[in-house]
């Protein structure tokens, strides 16, 4: 049976701006890319000093390994006039 000391320790509730970069593998300013990106956008700026919990880094995480956004248009042919 496994020691189950470990679940004395409860996860982290919060996470500053460094240790959620940590956590997703990326930079500070990788971060500050995908907040900017995702979630304060048209004009709402980034406050200072923002906090995360498991679930943002969660998001922030899917938003971090998507690949970059490819066009969804399929180009159609001209039609033919038939002259004649």
């Amino acid at each position: 049976m496994r020691p189950m000391s470990n679940l004395k320790r409860l996860p982290k509730n919060w996470f500053t701006e460094n240790e959620a970069a940590a956590a997703l593998g990326v930079s500070l300013n990788r971060l500050h890319q995908l907040l900017d990106q995702h979630i304060f956008t048209e004009g709402n700026e980034r406050p200072t000093n923002i906090e995360f919990t498991a679930s943002d880094l969660l998001l922030l995480g899917y938003w971090n390994n998507q690949e970059p956004a490819r066009p969804q248009i399929i180009e159609m042919p001209r039609p033919r006039h038939d002259r004649g």
